[in-house]
């Protein structure tokens, strides 16, 4: 038998929870590395990525701004773009992360630009 890390746990914790709750939205995936931030708006019917956005896009990149403010911007143009395909309703699938910091600020930033969604504690 295997033994899980906690990060491990929390991951397959977080996504058995999205997985039981998803009815009628789509799965924003977040993944987080040391100095950059990337997100993917997921249909898990279809098996698609509709939308997304990286912290290595030229547009954030030519910025010289810090983690933080990388993913509040971040969160706004993924939550434009995801308005333009007419994307509303979606999960927060933040993996093996911990919802505080830079998940946490890229979270509230997608809510104020417009997307509703339920995190997934």
């Amino acid at each position: 038998m295997r033994k899980f890390s906690t990060k491990e746990k929390r991951q397959l914790r977080v996504r058995k929870k999205l997985k039981n709750l998803n009815v009628d939205r789509l799965r924003v995936s977040v993944s987080k590395s040391l100095n950059n931030l990337s997100a993917q708006i997921i249909d898990d019917k279809l098996k698609k990525t509709l939308v997304s956005a990286s912290s290595i896009e030229k547009e954030i990149k030519i910025k010289k701004i810090k983690k933080i403010e990388k993913s509040i911007l971040l969160g706004e143009i993924l939550a434009k773009r995801a308005l333009e395909k007419k994307i509303n309703k979606v999960y927060l699938d933040r993996g093996k992360n911990k919802y505080h910091g830079r998940i946490k600020s890229f979270a509230e930033s997608l809510r104020k630009n417009g997307l509703k969604f339920w995190y997934g504690r």
